[in-house]
């Protein structure tokens, strides 16, 4: 059964419009005739939507809904030590609670004060203990009994709370939580840290703003100095959810009138000033004298009736308390439905109970298929729509920078030796030189000069290596991990595979890389066009011939411009003109054919890498995982089958607040439809 959050709203309007025609009745608003008839209307309502409503609530409560950070519309009773704050309970149920010096209440006491025929009282506490009590004079006992089960036979207190059922002809049909009272200064047997300890307990009840307080204060003190005051007005600085009691009015009558009417501590739902009960007095006997108090008092009986006396407490708790549970309800809906929706959500997401080695492998390898779709997406077709904002996990992108950053590193010129211009050329000429033909050059000369070359810049495309698969490997093992996440068990023999799988695959890129340099040796070959025209252009006039006359003409400048080296001195090569010319050629073969190698190193690796990527995500990954976690013993997936600690209590945790607020919801939607009948009935 769904509850419909308008059927709340509309129940919420009714009731409102029903306790406005109460408010009307009390201030004398409503005629006499009207009135009678407006009255039995009430009363029909109360029982068939306001009662149903409280029982509704109560149930909640002892559901313990709040667990599920669903905050319950209450009358949340504070006040400092000997304040009175029993007395005033007391009062409304009609009965003794615990008594003594210091703390009398330890734990938080929720009293559930229903008028009926059929009396019964019982106190309920823990996981579902229930003690009845026989009569109004064991009641005490019963709550101290709880008391010491709960927060020992010291004087420590507990959060944990304990209910009181009172039923019984003429009590106000109330919920209430009473608090320990506030005191700042342990007493013998107490813990040093009592004060913070009642404060966090106040401060817990007392915050969320379905919460109504019902500020207990003493005539005797100063308003502003009560610690009650103060704590309440941390969460409800404007005071429209908190209403003030006033006890012990006989003691201390002068100046409490100007006290309630000036309301110098901000209660925004106002004050209602009361009588404790004397002595051996009956609660019907306190009553009357507090009646003839506030009538006959010179000083009380100028308070207006609509703040003296418990009968008045009672009617405006009544009436605060339906009123907050009406504004409340369709805000309680929607909490359960949107809290229900995102457990079930959570549940359905969690991964499945694995029955069978079967059921393991399925799970196993569905893994391995969504960590590849993913892995897919940013290592090969550069899709990011999984990681939107996450740079580092933009795979493609990124090895596209690494690649950029390779091909920087590589000079476009072929390194210089660092000696005077084409010194070393000249050097490795005169070493290769043989017998032959004097215009022709040694190729071997080339070949040593490229070989030294490559040598000085093998580092950079090992470095690559290193760089890129320690990127994908830290890709692949936190993509792997996230996919496998609800099965910890398996992820120590996954980042095995992994790491199996990279070891493997850097071997393979670091041989391609020799293989790379090693051909570069074998021969100067290229069929690049790009060789001969860089080569003629060099050789130009402008550039070979200028450097001829230079070198050839002692009476030149020895400082020359050329095409590609810039302003050079050549002073040092006029001694061997003839030889200095060959060195310049060999300079413009070797600079010309080194970007050809330049060339194939990039690409010929840059496209190692890719095709490496791609084969690792779309084959290799899946065969080294299954070698890893399915074997030939099924031992990895085996361990898929117990769940970890932390899924087990998940899943627990899940199904049991399911199945708490679907009680909750089904409580709820039950009690409407008992409410729209009786109204439709009533009609």
């Amino acid at each position: 059964m769904h509850l419909r959050i308008d059927e709340a709203a509309e129940l919420e309007l009714e009731l409102e419009s029903e306790l406005e025609l109460e408010l009307e009745m009390e201030n004398g608003d409503v005629k006499p005739a009207r009135s009678s008839v407006a009255a039995s209307a009430m009363a029909a309502s109360y029982n068939d939507q306001i009662r149903p409503l409280l029982d509704a609530v109560d149930r909640l409560r002892q559901l313990n809904v709040s667990q599920e950070g669903i905050q319950l519309p209450t009358i949340v009773v504070v006040g400092d030590q000997s304040s009175g704050k029993s007395s005033v309970l007391e009062s409304l149920a009609g009965i003794s609670l615990p008594r003594g010096q210091g703390i009398c209440t330890r734990v938080p006491l929720v009293m559930r004060l229903q008028d009926g025929d059929d009396p019964r009282m019982q106190v309920e506490y823990g996981n579902g203990t229930v003690v009845p009590v026989a009569s109004e004079a064991e009641v005490a006992d019963a709550i101290e009994a709880a008391t010491a089960e709960i927060a020992g036979s010291g004087k420590g207190i507990s959060e944990a709370p304990i209910t009181l059922l009172v039923r019984k002809k003429g009590v106000p049909d109330l919920t209430l939580v009473d608090l320990p009272g506030i005191t700042r200064v342990p007493v013998l047997g107490q813990p040093e840290d009592i004060y913070d300890q009642i404060a966090g307990i106040i401060r817990a009840y007392i915050a969320p703003k379905e919460s109504i307080i019902l500020n207990v204060l003493s005539a005797t003190v100063d308003f502003p100095t009560c610690e009650s005051i103060r704590m309440s007005q941390q969460v409800d600085r404007t005071g429209e959810r908190t209403l003030a009691v006033v006890t012990k009015a006989d003691k201390a009558p002068e100046g409490l009138l100007e006290k309630v009417t000036v309301d110098d501590v901000h209660i925004g739902l106002g004050y209602v000033c009361v009588r404790n009960r004397v002595g051996d007095e009956t609660y019907e006997e306190a009553r009357a004298a507090e009646a003839a108090l506030f009538a006959e008092h010179p000083l009380l009986s100028r308070i207006d009736k609509s703040m003296a006396g418990i009968p008045t407490l009672a009617r405006r708790l009544t009436q605060i308390q339906a009123s907050i549970i009406a504004r409340c309800l369709p805000d309680i809906v929607k909490q359960i439905n949107d809290k229900l929706g995102r457990s079930s959500d959570e549940l359905g997401q969690m991964p499945p109970d694995l029955a069978t080695v079967a059921d393991a492998v399925r799970e196993f390898y569905h893994i391995v298929k969504k960590a590849r779709a993913s892995l897919e997406k940013v290592l090969v077709r550069g899709e990011f729509d999984e990681h939107p904002d996450d740079r580092r996990l933009h795979g493609t992108a990124r090895i596209a920078e690494m690649l950029a950053c390779y091909a920087s590193k590589l000079p476009a010129l072929c390194p210089a030796s660092g000696e005077p211009f084409l010194v070393e050329e000249m050097r490795v000429l005169e070493e290769t030189k043989g017998i032959n033909l004097p215009n022709f050059l040694p190729r071997s000369a080339l070949l040593v000069l490229l070989r030294k070359k490559l040598e000085s810049v093998a580092h950079v495309p090992h470095d690559l290596v290193a760089q890129v698969w320690g990127y994908v490997e830290e890709l692949v093992m936190g993509i792997l991990q996230r996919h496998s996440r609800s099965y910890p068990q398996v992820q120590p023999s996954c980042r095995r595979a992994v790491q199996s799988l990279m070891d493997k695959a850097r071997a393979r890129s670091t041989q391609h890389v020799k293989e790379l340099i090693d051909m570069e040796l074998v021969s100067d070959y290229t069929a690049n066009p790009d060789y001969t025209t860089k080569w003629n252009n060099t050789m130009k006039d402008d550039g070979h011939g200028v450097f001829l006359r230079v070198v050839e003409d002692p009476g030149r400048s020895p400082t020359v411009v050329l095409p590609g080296y810039g302003e050079t001195d050549v002073s040092h090569l006029r001694a061997h003109p003839r030889l200095a010319s060959q060195a310049f050629d060999l300079r413009a073969r070797l600079d010309a054919y080194w970007s050809c190698v330049v060339l194939r190193l990039v690409d010929g690796l840059a496209l190692h890498i890719l095709y490496s990527v791609k084969h690792l995500v779309e084959k290799d990954l899946e065969e080294e995982l299954a070698d890893q976690v399915v074997g030939s013993n099924m031992d990895g997936v085996e361990r898929m089958l117990v769940p970890t600690p932390a899924t087990a209590a998940k899943r627990d945790r899940l199904r049991k607040s399911i199945s708490l607020l679907r009680e909750c919801r089904e409580l709820v939607a039950n009690t409407m439809d008992k409410i729209n009948t009786a109204t439709t009935d009533r009609l």
